[in-house]
């Protein structure tokens, strides 16, 4: 069993990692803007993945990670039931790297950075959870630079040589 934090840009390729590594193992898949998201549906937004939208969301984020740790005790609520099930691999998606940390001081876990060049090339979103994704000293970085089959023979040999089956 192994968990970890997967963070990337938007449309890297993070959850296409996880498609591809479900194929493979038992994977639980989760985000820490799960809570807030459905908190933003109820209060009108829509699902788009604007700039603006994403704004919204970070903020959101911001305000309940003061007020009650909403997105952290979420993932570490989740991370606990994954280690009592017979799933294998764990993804954590947290954007933000001092949430990074506070995940990490709380669950054993990796971080790994998913990059698409031609997607994150002087991108600025403007707000903290994309625009910092960088600034963090990851455990694995995946390049996501090919194609489909070469980001699968990728994914397949590093989850090879990481999980013990």
């Amino acid at each position: 069993m192994k968990i970890y934090v997967i963070n990337g840009s938007g449309g890297t390729g993070k959850d296409t990692v996880c498609d591809i590594t479900a194929k493979y193992y038992k994977v639980r898949n989760i985000s820490s803007i799960t809570p807030i998201v459905e908190i933003a549906k109820f209060a009108g937004w829509n699902g788009e993945k604007t700039d603006k939208a994403r704004r919204l969301l970070a903020r959101l984020k911001e305000v309940f990670t003061e007020y009650n740790d909403l997105s952290l005790n979420y993932c570490v609520g989740q991370a606990n039931e994954f280690l009592n099930s017979d799933e294998q691999i764990m993804f954590v998606h947290i954007r933000e790297p001092k949430e990074i940390e506070r995940f990490k001081k709380k669950i054993n876990c990796n971080t790994i950075l998913v990059r698409r060049q031609s997607v994150t090339d002087g991108k600025i979103y403007g707000n903290s959870a994309d625009d910092e994704v960088e600034n963090y000293d990851y455990d694995y970085i995946i390049d996501n630079n090919g194609d489909l089959t070469e980001l699968e023979n990728t994914v397949k040999n590093f989850f090879e040589k990481q999980v013990i089956r």
